[in-house]
């Protein structure tokens, strides 16, 4: 009996898992995952590896040996998440070779406190892809303004790169040149462009968060009447200008030399207001081509109950468009909206990397002083 995943996986969606620990790993969790949930690949953050280093889940045996080896912090948080990334992308690797590279990524990402350091960024991006040295490893750039030249820098260099937390249409507009620039540089350079992957991870329940916030404090009909549509309209115009801009000549040109697209990825896909069904993310973004990457309980739920009625996308952008509309004449500026996401999402993983800093740190301490 096909499963809700499969048939999702079937509309032309790739299954991606928000999560990775060393207990998944190790236990043969991720690899039951891709046999039995159809997961092609696996995202991570600093939120990912903080909780999953502060749970345990496997990690006493490394901290040790970093301690033995009188690690710092830093030195420790390194090996540990590219040992990490680097045993899920060898679990992937089949999948990869299989879809030809299009699957069967693993990201990871560089330090948030690098977010407004362009320079800081390609160094440690480059240092990172050489650490984990896996074909399928996608390396995390924000898409802050510094990020932006960094990306084009990256790809310039031949690594593929997942551009993080994207939240408007102007800075979608602004990631996308900075991919097709990085390739046009690489294709002057004489790289391969066919091992060049890049995806666009356009942030999802945050908008509505924030948005819904904003319409229950204006508390007019009109306006509550707007709830739980933002998130929806803003990926479905994201998909629209996706669409649009992978057929100009400029990308045809790219497209003939070998390069891929920079295919279109849903990252926080788990709903937060429980009046909403818990799949919302999932259902209601289904087209081919894009990418969802889901947290555990929305992947599972998504497996459990999930309704996939195919494309809930394409042609819909002027009802999306009417939403943003109907919200701007209620009085929400979405372009506040997004700067401030996108401000609020750099700070959240800066303090996430503080977090997880203090927790290896705390626990290298104990050998570092005998």
């Amino acid at each position: 009996m096909s499963t809700p995943t499969a048939a999702l996986a079937a509309a032309g969606v790739s299954i991606w898992l928000d999560d990775l620990s060393r207990e998944r790993i190790e236990s043969g969790e991720l690899a039951e995952l891709v046999r039995t949930r159809n997961v092609t690949g696996v995202t991570t953050n600093p939120s990912i590896f903080q909780a999953a280093i502060t749970r345990g889940a496997g990690y006493g045996p490394a901290l040790a040996r970093e301690a033995a080896a009188a690690a710092s912090a830093d030195e420790a948080i390194l090996r540990i998440t590219t040992d990490d990334v680097r045993d899920a992308c060898d679990v992937l690797r089949e999948v990869y070779d299989a879809t030809g590279g299009v699957d069967g990524h693993v990201s990871i990402e560089v330090s948030p406190e690098l977010a407004h350091d362009t320079e800081g960024t390609i160094a440690q991006a480059l240092a990172l892809h050489a650490a984990v040295a896996r074909p399928n490893v996608l390396i995390k750039i924000p898409a802050t303004r510094a990020g932006l030249p960094a990306i084009t820098a990256v790809v310039a260099a031949g690594v593929s790169v997942n551009v993080t937390l994207i939240f408007s249409l102007e800075r979608y507009t602004e990631v996308i040149d900075a991919y097709l620039t990085g390739l046009e540089q690489a294709r002057a350079n004489r790289l391969d462009l066919t091992t060049i992957h890049s995806v666009a991870s356009f942030f999802i329940s945050r908008v509505d968060t924030e948005v819904d916030a904003r319409l229950a404090a204006i508390g007019t009909d009109a306006a509550l009447a707007l709830r739980g549509q933002a998130a929806l309209a803003n990926a479905r115009l994201a998909y629209n200008l996706y669409e649009q801009r992978f057929e100009e000549p400029r990308v045809r040109a790219l497209l003939a030399a070998g390069a891929n697209r920079q295919r279109p990825l849903w990252a926080s896909t788990g709903v937060k207001d429980p009046s909403f069904p818990d799949t919302r993310y999932v259902t209601e973004l289904v087209a081919r081509g894009t990418v969802n990457t889901m947290p555990a309980a929305t992947l599972e739920a998504t497996f459990d109950h999930a309704i996939i009625t195919g494309d809930t996308v394409t042609a819909r952008d002027a009802d999306a468009r009417a939403v943003l509309d109907a919200l701007a004449a209620a009085g929400v500026d979405f372009g506040d909206v997004t700067r401030l996401l996108e401000e609020r999402g750099v700070a959240a993983f800066v303090d996430s990397w503080a977090d997880l800093t203090s927790t290896v740190a705390a626990a290298l301490a104990p050998a570092l002083t005998h």
